[in-house]
């Protein structure tokens, strides 16, 4: 049986940290060692390996102290960090903590943007965020909207293990882009309930993604009409809203 636990870094990123009642440890995007080392002190924890999804500092920034003086595993895209001894790509599946994990390449945010699944646990780093998706720093709409429909193709009960905490910016634009959304409504006010608690808004479940977010929604006619008001365009085809709705997003 695997534990996923969130481990606060920086202004709003989350490390995971995925455990075992063994006292084994792995963890997902460390970008500052320090508070991963204090968690695994507190939980007594050993760790074992590391998960890397992209090259951006704030996901990898912590890996050369963590492997400093450990022999670990290193999983994540050859072009991420020198740290990594375990390269992987599209395709390809991990065994860790008794587990075994898919490797889905979803490039947009970045060109070497990875994800994993199993066990219903989804790591996807920066691609899909509670209520919405990284920015295009590297890749393309059309890349990006291929990887968010990967995703979106995953079992609605999986649950979303994103690396930051914007979950309620993201509704607030997802409430411009769809202002009659019933269960879009109903979310903001159960996420606005777990901020003022102090708790994390994440994991989602990717039932609930496909239902609010309006970057796994640019084939619903009240996206459409709303990326083309925005726009003053007709959009022939799902990749143009979808790039709209970013470009909205992003001007937001």
């Amino acid at each position: 049986m695997i534990s996923v636990d969130p481990i606060k870094a920086f202004s709003d990123n989350y490390i995971w940290c995925l455990s075992n009642p063994e006292g084994e440890a792995w963890v997902v995007d460390p970008g500052d060692a320090a508070p991963v080392e204090e968690h695994l002190r507190q939980r007594d924890l050993t760790l074992q390996g590391v998960l890397i999804t992209h090259h951006h500092f704030d996901h990898v920034g912590g890996v050369a102290s963590l492997t400093k003086q450990r022999d670990i595993r290193v999983v994540g895209p050859q072009t991420a960090t020198p740290e990594i001894n375990e390269p992987v790509a599209d395709g390809d599946r991990i065994t860790l903590l008794g587990s075994e994990f898919d490797v889905i390449a979803v490039p947009g945010h970045t060109l070497d943007h990875i994800a994993y699944y199993g066990n219903t646990l989804l790591f996807c780093g920066d691609t899909l965020f509670a209520g919405g998706c990284g920015r295009l720093f590297e890749g393309t709409p059309e890349q990006m909207h291929a990887s968010l429909a990967r995703i979106s193709s995953l079992p609605g009960a999986t649950r979303v293990y994103c690396a930051h905490e914007y979950t309620q910016a993201n509704l607030a634009f997802a409430a411009a882009v769809e202002p009659d959304n019933t269960a879009l409504q109903s979310r903001i006010q159960k996420v606005e309930q777990l901020r003022q608690q102090g708790l994390p808004t994440v994991p989602s479940q990717l039932a609930d993604e496909l239902a609010t977010n309006p970057f796994l929604r640019a084939d619903q006619p009240s996206v459409r009409d709303s990326a083309e008001e925005y726009a003053s365009i007709r959009l022939s085809d799902d990749i143009g809203v979808f790039a709209e709705v970013r470009r909205w997003k992003d001007n937001f």
